[in-house]
């Protein structure tokens, strides 16, 4: 007969040690269970967000129904600055902001290298010098509400796109926001998910897009936005 072993500290009658190994044990067991839940419904979670992010990515460039009061476009990309400043001239917005431009990037440097606009060049375009996306926001917000704009076209590249606008409206609520976005010509004719650069691109941009969408959450529970 196996023996049994009290704990005669937990009463008189003891409570046996072999029973409260077994519930120590169950209850691990449960709590490994859960983890492994949550393990996998997040992992689910992260990989049709994915799916969600890829299909919202802009294959094509658009063409704009409609003009807004300003323009904004995002540095960091092949031809979102030259392809903001042709949609300045065609009158699509009546001032354009490059944001996050380089200290070398001015008004001299950009007619110098798109002289057939040097006009609109010289009379309507801003530069800031934000150094990310939420800068960009944050810069943005500013140059529209000072010259009281309440509509935006938005250039920035294909990829990038989703997380400038989400920026962007958390800036700018009530501002009507018209994404423009750039696509290049290897995005055209190779899918992402051919090579590894685009993919690792992708796979990042989305996993950036994640974090901003997660702050910007936490910054309206608590009923406050970036200033």
């Amino acid at each position: 007969m196996p023996t049994v072993e009290f704990d005669t500290q937990n009463g008189a009658a003891g409570t046996p040690r072999s029973t409260e190994r077994s519930g120590s044990s169950a209850w691990l067991r449960r709590l490994g269970w859960s983890a492994l839940a949550f393990c996998v419904a997040a992992a689910l979670s992260i990989g049709l967000g994915f799916i969600w992010f890829v299909r919202h990515v802009p294959v094509e460039e658009v063409s704009l129904n409609r003009s807004a009061d300003g323009i904004v476009a995002l540095t960091g990309g092949a031809s979102r600055i030259t392809d903001a400043i042709e949609l300045l001239a065609s009158g699509r917005g009546k001032r354009l902001l490059i944001s996050g431009a380089y200290r070398g990037t001015n008004s001299n440097e950009i007619s110098r290298l798109n002289p057939e606009f040097e006009r609109w060049v010289r009379c309507c375009v801003d530069f800031d010098r934000s150094l990310n996306t939420l800068g960009n926001a944050v810069e943005t917000k500013r140059w529209a509400e000072s010259r009281g704009f309440r509509s935006l076209v938005v250039v920035t590249s294909n990829y990038h796109m989703p997380r400038a606008l989400a920026e962007i409206a958390h800036q700018l609520p009530e501002v009507t926001l018209l994404p423009f976005p750039v696509v290049t010509d290897r995005q055209r004719a190779e899918r992402w998910w051919v090579g590894w650069a685009t993919t690792r691109l992708m796979v990042t941009e989305y996993l950036k897009f994640l974090f901003t969408k997660l702050r910007i959450t936490l910054d309206l529970d608590a009923g406050t936005t970036a200033s």
